[in-house]
């Protein structure tokens, strides 16, 4: 599998540039979830982070794709097909 190196911005990742997996056409996951066990038997926690396009892909960026933390942990914006349920 091929990685890319991808910037998050936000949240308790921010500024740092991780390496992440991407599919056959070279695109990272849409969501990306970081799981972090709690403490002591406290309940785990999840950060969830939205691809997002990265705002100036050709200036010295190894990737066109960057994650903005999401703190409500919504789903993205899919597209609403006619046929679909809800």
């Amino acid at each position: 599998m091929r990685s890319e190196n991808t910037q998050f911005v936000g949240g308790p990742l921010d500024g740092r540039v991780l390496p992440v997996l991407v599919g056959m056409l070279g695109n990272p996951p849409r969501v990306y979830r970081v799981p972090v066990p709690g403490p002591d038997g406290a309940p785990a926690t999840e950060y969830v982070y939205h691809r997002a396009p990265h705002p100036d892909p050709r200036r010295g960026r190894t990737s066109r794709w960057r994650y903005e933390y999401d703190p409500l942990g919504r789903r993205p914006d899919l597209p609403k097909w006619p046929w679909g349920r809800g």
